[in-house]
């Protein structure tokens, strides 16, 4: 889930980057603020935070078939 939320993130400074636009506040959201939520996110996403199903374990991969 973070990892698309990520790539979201990368999406969306990659279009402000391309049409040159700061929304209006420049300090706010600009590339590389939103560059590094993106960093952040995909962070927490190999850290194994923000996996989907509550109480996997980090076994999805044991279960009965």
């Amino acid at each position: 889930m973070l990892a698309m939320i990520a790539a979201v993130v990368f999406g969306f400074a990659l279009l402000l980057d391309l049409i040159n636009s700061n929304l209006g506040a420049p300090d706010l959201f600009n590339w590389n603020t939103l560059v590094l939520i993106g960093l952040f996110c995909l962070a927490l996403h190999l850290a194994g935070i923000g996996r989907g199903g509550a109480g996997t374990g980090g076994r999805w991969y044991r279960r009965r078939r």
